[in-house]
């Protein structure tokens, strides 16, 4: 089936969502936070990284630090100077805090160009660049596996990889032995993975969960192209997904949809065509046997809801990631 007839099955039979909620951010007054990373834990706090910038303004924003003051609710850290990315990402790899994000590069106001931006440190406090991707590649994703070896997913797109695949874009992964060996070549030359994203859809990796059995669950989005909104644009449908990669035997389970847009709370868009966008921020994995889905929505917010973890990878995790 394709993403749109998959999307509509699962919004025919959702499941049951336990808590949604909105995220609130203190401090950054007349602009939006979005796309964040997932959550981690630093000092004892409850800590994200977000998208930040005015609602009618593209290719202007900036990445800042925030901190949990009560539940749903987060402040910025001034202590955090804000970097200029978008969508940002995080990952722990041998010790190391890692933040990731997109940089774009203007021409008269506009959009040049973008590559995948790497900074590392002992905490998010205390961070410095140290690697880019090839350019015009977003989603770049890190899994720390252990001892030198480190996880790398890329996410070729274009009308080159059209040509070749069909897809719009494609995942490819490749693994490297330490931070200092992550670099455009070695993303470039990731391995495709098949069977993935069908013809004209596209999608990618957003966080990264290694397994116990040595496989990697991966949050992920899966999109598609919609019918026209109301400004005439046809929609870009994102939906919240998850698959799981064997490295062993480079094969991945097919994308599942675990959410939708029409699952998390109401919000605003950024421009009509994203109103039915939910780009995957994270999971987090409770105790409690619930997970929680965290989401961009429509360019504009960031949403949480909770949902049944049971069969989640068909392998257990219940870690919060923590510098």
């Amino acid at each position: 089936m394709t993403v749109a007839e998959r999307k509509a099955a699962f919004e025919r039979d959702p499941p049951a969502v336990r808590e949604r909620t909105l995220l609130r951010f203190d401090g950054v007054d007349g602009f939006d936070v979005y796309n964040c990373s997932a959550p981690f834990l630093f000092r004892g706090r409850r800590h994200v990284f977000g998208r930040v910038e005015r609602r009618d303004r593209w290719v202007a924003s900036r990445t800042m630090l925030f901190a949990e003051t009560e539940p749903d609710r987060f402040e910025r850290v001034r202590a955090f100077a804000p970097i200029p990315l978008e969508d940002p990402f995080v990952a722990v790899v041998g010790g190391e805090f890692v933040l990731g994000g997109t940089h774009v590069t203007k021409k008269g106001g506009k959009l040049a160009s973008f590559s995948a931006h790497f900074f590392r440190g002992p905490d998010p406090l205390h961070l410095a660049y140290f690697a880019a991707g090839p350019e015009l590649m977003k989603d770049i994703r890190l899994a720390p596996l252990g001892p030198r070896r480190i996880g790398v997913f890329s996410r070729p797109r274009g009308e080159d990889v059209r040509a070749k695949y069909g897809s719009e874009a494609v995942v490819g992964y490749t693994e490297i032995s330490s931070l200092d060996e992550l670099a455009p070549e070695a993303v470039q030359d990731a391995r495709f993975v098949p069977g993935l994203f069908g013809t004209d859809e596209w999608g990618g990796c957003n966080e990264c969960h290694p397994l116990p059995d040595g496989r990697i669950g991966v949050a992920a989005h899966l999109c598609c192209p919609g019918p026209a909104a109301s400004n005439g644009v046809p929609r870009q449908i994102y939906c919240n997904a998850a698959f799981v990669f064997d490295p062993a035997a480079h094969r991945a389970t097919a994308p599942r949809i675990v959410a939708t847009r029409a699952m998390h709370a109401p919000a605003p868009c950024k421009v009509p065509h994203l109103d039915d966008c939910a780009f995957t921020s994270g999971f987090v994995f409770r105790p409690d046997g619930l997970v929680e889905v965290w989401s961009g929505l429509g360019d504009a917010a960031e949403g949480s809801l909770v949902l049944d973890a049971a069969g989640f990878w068909n392998a257990p995790t219940t870690e919060e990631r923590q510098p």
